[in-house]
């Protein structure tokens, strides 16, 4: 029995695991929606920064608060965080987003906005969704789970290359490395594999083939339901 009527394919992993551009790319491929719950979480931070409170004071109640000035829009076949009703893409990937979200997103009350919001997004469309917790907590029952992981250099070097739009030197990658490890240390309770969630290690895989591998995992399940819904009728039948 999946969480909602709809397909929903589950991409958990750490940070810079490449989640989110997968999904992206595989929601392209299958005509489904995407939902990048990370984006959730950098709203709510980038609207509480925009009170110019300072981060060791921020309460809960206060983020839950700035976080009622974001909203959810689709946005091609993307569902997109806007903050008072703009867009602020640039905003939510900037330097004081990215040191301040992994507090925000520790917050109880702040992944229950979050949650709440994904499971609507997941109410009316197929949907492909990537965080750190959608196969566990948010849709424990999705059509599809799959968690990516790579190496931290690795991760390291792709998250650079976006940022940079250049080839990263080693000490800058060393530095990164660096970074990305203590947040998957913050994040360590956050980011837990589904029980029944396929693995795929992408340190040597391009983004292409992650895709065309999730993409062929959900055509197997779409394939090995109607399989199973043809035998169910066949039984009724007889």
């Amino acid at each position: 029995m999946n969480d909602t009527r709809h397909f929903v394919i589950a991409i958990d992993g750490p940070a810079a695991s490449g989640k989110s551009s997968t999904a992206q790319w595989v929601a392209q491929r299958l005509a489904f929606r995407h939902m990048d719950s990370g984006a959730l979480y950098r709203a709510a931070t980038a609207a509480m920064l925009r009170r110019g409170a300072k981060e060791e004071s921020w309460t809960e109640a206060e983020v839950c608060d700035a976080a009622r000035s974001v909203r959810l829009i689709v946005r091609g076949t993307s569902f997109s965080p806007l903050i008072e009703n703009q867009p602020a893409d640039e905003e939510l990937r900037s330097l004081d987003v990215t040191r301040h979200v992994s507090r925000v997103a520790a917050m109880p009350r702040v992944r229950r906005w979050v949650n709440e919001r994904v499971r609507e997004a997941a109410l009316d469309h197929d949907i492909v969704v990537d965080g750190r917790d959608m196969g566990t907590a948010v849709f424990p029952n999705a059509s599809l789970k799959v968690f990516l992981v790579a190496d931290p250099w690795e991760r390291a070097r792709r998250r650079l290359v976006q940022q940079l739009g250049r080839s990263p030197t080693d000490d800058e990658i060393a530095e990164e490395t660096g970074r990305i490890v203590q947040r998957d240390a913050r994040d360590a309770t956050q980011t837990v594999q589904a029980k029944d969630a396929i693995l795929i290690d992408t340190t040597f895989l391009t983004q292409e083939e992650q895709v065309e591998r999730i993409v062929a995992l959900a055509k197997a399940v779409t394939q090995r339901d109607i399989t199973t819904s043809a035998v169910d009728d066949d039984s009724r039948a007889g």
